[in-house]
C-alpha cells in the first residue's frame, strides 16, 4: 500500500498520471474541497465520488484560497495538514493543492471523466458546469445530504463548556 505521503503530487506529475491511467482505460474522477477540519461528510463524499470511477484525485484548496472562501479565522489546518489528512482515505488515489477560485484549470488541464461535485450543488450549480460540458467530463452529484459543516461543527465546539 502507497503512502500518503506519496499521494500527493504536483499538477504537473499528476498530468502525466492521468494521462497513463487513461491509456489503462481507467475511468479517472475528480473532485475538490477545502476539507478544513475533516468530517464525516469528507467521508462520504470522497467514498462516493470513488464509486463513479478507478481513479480518484482531489484538489485540494490553498490557504490563501480557503480564506478568501470561508473568511477570517480559516483554515484551522493549513494546506499541508488538510492535504495529509485527505491522502490518508483509502478512496482517494492522489491530492494536488490548487489556488484558484474554481477547479476550472485543473479540469481543463487533467482531463479527467467525472467531475464530482457534493450534495450542496446540484449539476445546474457547479461553478464548473460549463468547462466540463465544453470539455465533455461528466457532472456527479455525491455524496450524503450536506448536513454535515466543518462551520456547525466549529459552531457547537465554541459553544461547548469549557472544563
Amino acid at each position: 500500500m502507497r503512502s500518503s505521503e506519496s499521494k500527493i503530487v504536483s499538477q504537473q506529475k499528476l498530468k502525466s498520471l492521468v494521462a497513463d491511467h487513461k491509456k489503462h482505460g481507467q475511468t479517472v474522477v475528480f473532485a475538490n474541497g477545502c476539507f478544513d477540519i475533516l468530517h464525516v461528510g469528507h467521508k462520504r463524499y470522497l467514498e462516493a465520488a470513488r464509486q463513479q470511477g478507478d481513479i480518484l484525485i482531489v484538489a485540494v484548496n490553498s490557504d490563501a484560497s480557503v480564506r478568501t472562501l470561508k473568511g477570517p479565522g480559516r483554515p484551522i489546518l493549513d494546506e499541508s495538514a488538510r492535504a495529509r489528512l485527505v491522502a490518508a482515505l483509502r478512496a482517494v488515489d492522489y491530492v494536488v493543492l490548487f489556488s484558484e477560485p474554481t477547479v476550472a484549470s485543473l479540469l481543463r488541464d487533467l482531463l479527467p471523466d467525472v467531475h464530482a461535485k457534493g450534495t450542496d450543488y446540484s449539476v445546474d450549480t457547479v461553478p464548473e458546469r460549463a468547462i466540463a460540458k465544453e470539455l465533455g467530463i461528466q457532472v456527479a452529484i455525491v455524496g450524503d445530504p450536506k448536513n454535515h459543516s466543518t462551520r456547525a461543527l466549529l459552531g457547537s465546539l465554541r459553544k461547548a463548556p469549557h472544563g
